[in-house]
This record gives structure tokens, sequence and C-alpha cells, in this order.
């Protein structure tokens, strides 16, 4: 069986290109046959959505190959997914399309998309999501997502050197970008009683070692599908605040797991990290509480069988 994978980018911290990598490792890790399309684009932040899917357009009409799946990853890749010849197309999406782009571009360039945003899911056989909340999202234009988390792989932690933790560090993980909320979190910065570390043009390994040693993970974004840093923070025993947008709430549970604290509200926020970087109960708690929630329903061992059942394959 051949699989195409088509993603903007494969590489950095986060985001669902690096999990589409890493789908990628783990399929081949089992014996099968995946082939990572590499397509150029324009490095300016505009263009860069519209100039992959112009050049992997051109590039995918020059395709004669015949696969058995295309799997596109994220909206921009379905117009390049379109013209591969293939027996099943799938394309997952991290978030609401149509809402990210609303809060990132004019009101104009929003209604376009939210008028075309449909028929470019509708090219799909089939669509997944890694987000319950975006399912729900998706439902109430007739859509039919399948649910299909994205899992951690503890494997691939083996290279991250270990150290004890900062007690006067927390850590931001992400792009540097308005709808990720960095920017509030820079507002209030001189007023946590720790330096603040930025992860945002970082190797993954060099962010996961940040991330390790560090008493905090913020996550103060203004909308997310799931941030995969989140699972990864778990992992490495690293308390999490942030906001409750998207499908932060699926993973944290307010005061179980981590912290919640409203979008776009600076003072709530600073209070609660100042407050748990002075409660080392509560930090143990919390980390105790949300590796279980990883291993239990985020480890590749519990999620490889409902990819392969996707694909259709068998090891």
């Amino acid at each position: 069986m051949n699989i195409l994978f088509i993603s903007p980018t494969y590489s950095g911290a986060g985001g669902i290109g690096p999990h589409a990598f890493r789908v990628a490792e783990k399929l081949r890790e089992n014996g099968f046959n995946v082939e990572l399309m590499d397509v150029p684009h324009i490095p300016i932040k505009n263009m860069k959505n519209l100039s992959f899917s112009l050049f992997g357009t051109l590039k995918a009409l020059s395709n004669k190959k015949h696969y058995d799946i295309v799997h596109a990853w994220n909206i921009p890749s379905a117009f390049i997914m379109k013209k591969i010849n293939a027996k099943t197309k799938i394309l997952s999406v991290h978030g609401v399309y149509s809402e990210q782009i609303g809060l990132l571009h004019s009101k104009v360039t929003s209604s376009i998309v939210n008028a075309k945003e449909k028929q470019v899911l509708s090219w799909a056989d089939i669509l997944t999501t890694d987000s319950k909340t975006v399912q729900k999202e998706y439902a109430k234009m007739n859509l039919n997502f399948k649910y299909l988390p994205a899992p951690l792989d503890p494997k691939k932690f083996s290279q991250i050197q270990i150290k004890p933790k900062n007690k006067k560090q927390v850590v931001y993980v992400g792009r540097d970008s308005y709808e990720k909320g960095i920017d509030i979190l820079k507002k209030i910065e001189s007023k946590i009683k720790a330096s603040v570390k930025y992860c945002t043009n970082l190797d993954w390994a060099d962010a996961m070692e940040i991330l390790q040693e560090s008493q905090i993970l913020i996550v103060p974004s203004r909308i997310e599908s799931i941030p995969q840093v989140i699972k990864e923070a778990f992992f490495l025993k690293t308390p999490v605040i942030a906001t409750d947008v998207g499908g932060n709430s699926e993973l944290i549970k307010n005061r179980e797991t981590g912290i919640l604290v409203p979008s776009e509200d600076p003072d709530t926020l600073l209070s609660e990290i100042n407050n748990l970087l002075e409660n080392e109960n509560f930090q143990e708690k919390y980390s105790k509480n949300a590796l279980e929630i990883i291993n239990n329903d985020f480890s590749w061992d519990a999620l490889l069988p409902k990819y392969l059942d996707l694909y259709n394959l068998k090891l």
C-alpha cells in the first residue's frame, strides 16, 4: 500500500506538520510505505499558505503516480490533495480553519474562506480532527469528522537531558503569533516572579529540554485545537496554565491536571502563575494526574490501532 502525506511543513516544536511527520515515522516503523511530499513556499507571512498551495498543485499535476491513500494535513494541503491520483483522500485539520482566518486576517478574507470552507472539506473522503471541540463545531456544518487524537511517543524523549526544575523559570513554547497570545504573556512578564523562556524558533529537542526544566508551561492562546505541547508538558511533569479555549479543556481538568484561565485576561493569568510558583504541592498534584492521562489515553500503544483502522491497515 502506497500512502502520500502532504503538509506545509514537517518540522518544528509543535503543530499539525510535526504531527504528520510522527505519524509517518510510526507507520514506517511498522512496515508501511509512506511518502512525504516536499513543497517549496515563499517564506513571507501572508504568502506561505498561498504559495504552498500553488506550488504544490503544480507539483501534483506533474505527479503521475497512483496512491492508495493521500493524506492532506490542514486545509491549504487540500488544494494539492484534490489533484493527486489516489483511491482514498483523507484531510486532517487541527482547529476550525475559518475561525483561525477570522482572527488573523481581514473581514474580506474571512468571508471568502467561510464561503469556501465546506466545499474544500468536501473534497476529502474522510475528515479527521484531534479535538472533540472541533468535531462538534464542524458538525454544525453537517460535516462528519472522525476524532483521532495526536499521540505522544515516549521513546522520543530518551534524547532529552533531564535536569532539576528551575524554580525561577516558566516557559512558553509555540509560534510567535497573535492567535497564540504571546503578546498577552509579554504584557505581564515583568510582574511574574520568575524568568520567562520563549521557545518560538527552536528544534524540538532543545525546546523540550527547556520545557522539562521549567516550573510551569504557559499557554495563553486566543484560539486552539489541542496543543501537543500540553501533552509534552504532562509527560515531562511540568504543570500547565492555559486559557480555556478550543480543546484545552479536553486535556486540562481545572485544578486537577492543570489550571484553566479565561482568554484575554492577563490579570488572572498573572495571579495564577505567581500562586502556582509558590505552591509545590499543587505542582506535584497536577503533574501526577496529568501523567496518568498521557499514559492511559494518548500513548502510541493506545492510539496506533485507531490510525491503522483509519488507513485500513493491519500489523
